[in-house]
Parts: structure tokens; sequence; C-alpha cells
């Protein structure tokens, strides 16, 4: 399936109706099939749109407050839109302890974001992950898939340039 582009939802709220529709047309409605539809509506946008959580409500018959509370209990999901790259930057006790603090400041400061943040240009999105279970390579920062161990500022910025 091709990710619809953000700027595509962004700048014409029908490509959000029309995307749900071929999503939910693979679907039977019921109760069972709300995490999955939440999880692919999530892969097709890169977050959970208004519109499409009301689209998936309507489709279940199932209140707004229930879709919603579901998709705000699971942590996997967004509900802004996310960057075209994502950052996690771990903070478990061994990254801790090696200096992480100043390697999530140094990446705040080269995105100007926050963790949860997504930069204006939706290049980038900034997480904060409690442990990688990297612990040996701390401290340990991942951009996409790729992991980046021993982390120093002079790292983050090279990184980040490319």
């Amino acid at each position: 399936m091709t990710p619809i582009l953000k700027s595509d939802i962004l700048k014409n709220g029908r490509a959000v109706t029309e995307q749900l529709e071929r999503i939910l047309s693979r679907y039977k409605g019921e109760r069972g099939d709300l995490i999955p539809l939440l999880q692919e509506v999530q892969t097709r946008f890169g977050y959970l749109p208004e519109e499409a959580m009301q689209g998936v409500a309507k489709f279940l018959r199932l209140s707004e407050s229930i879709v919603y509370g579901v998709s705000t209990f699971y942590a996997q999901f967004k509900f802004t839109p996310t960057g075209k790259h994502t950052i996690k930057v771990c903070r478990g006790t061994a990254c801790h302890v090696r200096g992480v603090t100043r390697i999530l400041e140094e990446v705040e400061k080269q995105l100007g974001i926050k963790p949860g943040g997504t930069t204006p240009d939706l290049e980038y999105s900034l997480e904060s992950i409690a442990c990688f279970g990297s612990c040996a390579l701390s401290p340990v920062m991942v951009v996409d898939e790729t992991v980046y161990g021993r982390m120093t500022h002079e790292k983050v910025r090279e990184i980040l340039k490319r």
C-alpha cells in the first residue's frame, strides 16, 4: 500500500475520505475490527486524522468516544502528522549515565523541536523512548530503522546533515 502524501492530507480533506473508504471496504464492520482499522489508517496517513476516526466510529457503529478511548490507550497511535523521518533517543539507565541528556538537547537544538514534536516541514519527528535494549552501545539514537550508538554532539550533527 502506497502511503498518501502528507501534503495531500493537509491540502485536500477529500484525500482522507477517499483513502478511508478504500480501507473500510476490506472490513466487515465488526467491533473486533477497531484496532486493525486504526492501525491501517495510521499506516496510510502516518497518524489518525480526526475525520478518519469519525468515519471508523460510524462504520463500526461505535461512539466516537469509544474509538478515541481505545486509540489513546495505546501509545502506538498518533493524533498529529508525523515527520517523514522519526528520530528516537533512548532515555534508559545506561544511556542516561552516559550522557544522553546532552545528546537529546543537541537533537532538540538542531531540529528546533522537543520530544513528541514534529518539524513544521513534516521532515522529522522526535521521540524519547524508555529503553531500546542496546545498552552496550549507549547512548543510543535511532533514525527511522538505523541504530546509532556511542552518540556524541558531533555525531548528532553529522547524522542530521544527511
